[in-house]
């Protein structure tokens, strides 16, 4: 990789997504009167996930006060569980107050990033033939940012819609239609009883049950917000009261001997909620609850009561033109498919076609080629000055991400200060720190439910868990706090480089 030359743009800082990771890392570096950075956005607009998941019924299963950024609150939230279009309008707003648009540049895909070890800087390689190098580069652009379409056998033979849930086609007017539906993951269990209102027929493809719990939804009164708006203590304690009623939630999850009290409520949950106890029998799940992401419905199991609504549960074998045939050799004519089959999350898959090369020309995907790995899910071995947030096993199965990212934010930045104060040009994670932390916490799976035998997005093929923190969100916190001088190497020139194990 050749050195960069005088004439590349250069800034301190590269932030890449400004979805709610690289928002908040911008906020946060403005307010430590940090400004040389830019953030690199490949769409035309801010928002990532919830840019782009603007299909019926979408919604956060965190509550609203708790999956905003505490140091940017919201104070007119108008229910517990904002949905899409709510979320994606606060996210303008953080941009508009704190004069963000200026920093970010859209229609700018970062195509290849490669670490130049005799300036210790990072190249990176920008779509139009662009190249801009940096001295720090930040992944913010989040795990569940790429559609996961699986191949079905005959699709090219099929002459209706296809889309996938995260690109949904407003356009597509699904009213009189034979709609098939793939996948009963968080996005289908959403849009599922939007559209079984509309449709002709619905056809729920279903591999695999999901456990579903009922939500307390509801929308906030007047005097609330006026109350959260006047009065800050009060909405942080509110805010408090719904972290420490999620983080509780981690326990039977812990202690899968809870869990199974819980489970049993849940069952007679979906028996009472569904009418036909065929269809009760099928929508619940052969795992234990919690081995999979536990999702948050009140009106998906009573979608399944409307005569125009069938849950398909025997495999896919082929498309047709019109039609799309089951292995039990049923066929069933359709109009469109809706793939609700969520996001790749197994970055070495998602990462496959980016090179990201650091110390000794080392290829990221090849350093996780057993897994992915890092340490605290931001900063990775062989890597100078390259931090991710909600990187490996920093994704939750119970609380609000947002928590981790404001984290992840403010140890990076304590990392930044770290190695400007000792006058050095990167800092890079010791290997033995790494390794020895991913030993602890893979350890932490151990008889958790997590562990328990079912496959879930979390894990990859070996069942190695690559995605979640596997203990209470605070622990993650503490151990954050405030970064450890001695778990880092500082480097000023190829040398020191190389001398990193």
């Amino acid at each position: 990789m050749q050195a960069a030359n005088s004439t590349t743009p250069q800034v301190k800082i590269a932030i890449i997504g400004a979805g709610f990771g690289g928002l908040a890392m911008a906020i946060r570096l403005l307010q430590n009167n940090i400004r040389d950075f830019v953030i690199l956005e490949k769409a035309c607009d801010i928002g990532g996930t919830w840019r782009e998941n603007q299909y019926p019924g979408a919604a956060c299963d965190v509550q609203s006060h708790l999956y905003s950024l505490s140091f940017s609150p919201k104070t007119d939230w108008s229910k517990r569980y904002a949905e899409a279009p709510e979320i994606y309008q606060y996210m303008q707003t953080l941009t508009a107050e704190h004069q963000l648009q200026p920093y970010i540049r859209f229609h700018t895909e970062v195509c290849a990033a490669h670490y130049l070890e005799n300036q210790c800087l990072w190249q990176l390689t920008l779509n139009q033939n662009e190249t801009l190098t940096a001295q720090f580069v930040i992944f913010a652009s989040g795990p569940l940012h790429v559609s996961q379409i699986p191949h079905i056998a005959g699709i090219e033979k099929f002459k209706g819609k296809v889309f996938h849930s995260s690109q949904w086609d407003h356009n597509y007017d699904l009213s009189n239609k034979n709609v098939a539906s793939l996948g009963t993951g968080g996005s289908a269990i959403q849009y599922i009883p939007e559209i079984a209102e509309k449709v002709k027929q619905l056809y729920v493809l279903q591999r695999t049950a999901a456990w579903v719990i009922p939500r307390d939804e509801r929308r906030y009164l007047p005097i609330e917000k006026a109350l959260f708006n006047r009065f800050d203590w009060f909405r942080k304690l509110h805010r408090a009261r719904l972290y420490w009623t999620n983080e509780s939630r981690v326990v039977p999850i812990m202690k899968p001997q809870v869990m199974k009290y819980a489970q049993k409520l849940a069952e007679a949950y979906i028996r009472h909620q569904v009418k036909d106890p065929v269809t009760a029998d099928k929508l619940i799940p052969n795992y234990i609850m919690g081995c999979k992401r536990i999702l948050v419905s009140n009106k998906y199991y009573p979608s399944f009561n409307r005569k125009n609504v069938e849950l398909v549960t025997d495999d896919i074998l082929e498309l047709t033109e019109d039609s799309i045939i089951t292995q039990d050799g049923k066929k069933r004519p359709i109009d469109c498919l809706i793939y609700g089959t969520g996001f790749v999350t197994d970055p070495r898959i998602y990462l496959k076609s980016f090179s990201c090369t650091g110390l000794n020309h080392i290829e990221l995907t090849d350093a996780w080629q057993d897994g992915a790995e890092s340490y605290y899910g931001i900063s990775t071995k062989g890597f100078p000055n390259l931090f991710q947030l909600l990187g490996p096993n920093t994704v939750l199965g119970h609380n609000s991400v947002i928590f981790m990212i404001e984290s992840q934010v403010n140890y990076i930045l304590q990392l930044i200060a770290m190695a400007e104060k000792i006058q050095s040009q990167a800092i890079v994670v010791k290997a033995d720190i790494q390794d020895q932390f991913n030993q602890h916490l893979q350890s932490q799976f151990t008889d958790t439910i997590w562990q328990s035998g079912c496959v879930s997005w979390y894990q990859q093929a070996d069942g190695k868990n690559f995605s979640l923190w596997p203990s209470y969100t605070w622990k993650y916190w503490l151990k954050t706090r405030k970064a450890n001088p001695a778990d880092y190497r500082f480097l000023n020139s190829k040398q020191d480089s190389q001398a990193i194990n």
